[in-house]
């Protein structure tokens, strides 16, 4: 039989939703619509693929085995199509450019000023992405490039070309106790509690964490934020700090929050990730400007905070 990958699509959506509603919901289908597609998909399998009398909805053994190649084939039809997209892009001289919140800045910026002054005729769309997606949007076509910061979870497939390397902050609540400090170090944070990030891989929530810390003290864990405004609200509340890249000084504000640098942890290289199998010239002429940024900027060491980044 030939597999509609729509019906497919249909079937994971219910057992991600666990609930018939709210997957037609999300779908924007009727339930009752649903519902008989996810019957057409049965009848053509000849087994039942869903519990329906379980709360939430699971799916049976059958449907078990089936959902664990069928996200496999929905993911490699995506990719598909992705490529299709990415190629058409390519003759087009248009080039999509991910970026994750204050990575871009002035990095950006010098970027696309020297794909202009080479004459590339290359059309930039920036995009800004999820923490978590900031590589695998690469991998998976959905942008031709992402500016990332470590660590990368899975650097298979991928060139990573640094940029720029900054120095990292501590993000305080303006009344903190080191609010004032021109500067700290890890052991003045211990047993502050961390933001996190719940979406994130451990890997990367505990880089930016610092986790483990030279003292041996452990790293305990406060809110779990998904964007950099939510990050500082937490923050500001008091419920937690975050260290972050020096770049965010210059991207956002909150009058509650403040900005210390941490002096003994390395800096933080900012770098363009694009697929190592790519034969695109488009990905050719911004990794070659990539290279000029960086002999540029060279001299200047690690990006730091300015002065007077702290009560913002």
């Amino acid at each position: 039989m030939d597999l509609n990958l729509h019906l497919v699509r249909y079937l994971v959506t219910v057992v991600d939703e666990g609930h018939f509603g709210r997957a037609a919901a999300s779908l924007f289908v009727s339930g009752p619509a649903l519902s008989k597609q996810i019957r057409t998909l049965e009848r053509k399998l000849g087994v039942e693929l869903l519990d329906r009398s379980a709360r939430p909805v699971v799916p049976t053994e059958a449907g078990r085995r089936f959902l664990q190649e069928a996200r496999d084939a929905l993911v490699a039809a995506e990719r598909a199509v992705a490529a299709v997209e990415a190629y058409r892009r390519d003759a087009q001289g248009t080039l999509r450019l991910g970026f994750m919140s204050a990575a871009t800045g002035t990095h950006t910026r010098r970027i696309l000023d020297h794909l202009e002054r080479a004459g590339t005729g290359v059309t930039v769309q920036l995009v800004q992405l999820p923490w978590h997606e900031q590589a695998s949007a690469v991998r998976d076509r959905g942008v031709d490039a992402a500016l990332v910061r470590p660590p990368i979870a899975d650097p298979s497939g991928l060139q990573l070309d640094v940029v720029r390397e900054e120095h990292r902050v501590v993000a305080l609540p303006a009344d903190h106790r080191l609010a004032t400090r021109s500067s700290v170090v890890l052991a003045d944070l211990d047993g502050e509690p961390h933001a996190t990030d719940d979406r994130s891989d451990e890997q990367w929530v505990r880089w930016w964490a610092c986790d483990p810390r030279p003292s041996g003290v452990p790293v305990r864990y406060g809110p779990a934020v998904h964007t950099m405004d939510e990050l500082l609200e937490v923050v500001a509340g008091g419920e937690a700090i975050a260290i972050t890249g020096s770049s965010v000084v210059d991207s956002y504000r909150h009058p509650e929050v403040v900005f210390v640098p941490v002096a003994d942890v390395a800096p933080c290289p900012i770098s363009l990730c694009t697929r190592d199998d790519t034969r695109s010239s488009l990905i050719t002429a911004l990794r070659r400007a990539v290279r000029a940024v960086r002999q540029e900027t060279a001299a200047d060491g690690p990006l730091r905070p300015r002065a007077g980044s702290g009560p913002t």
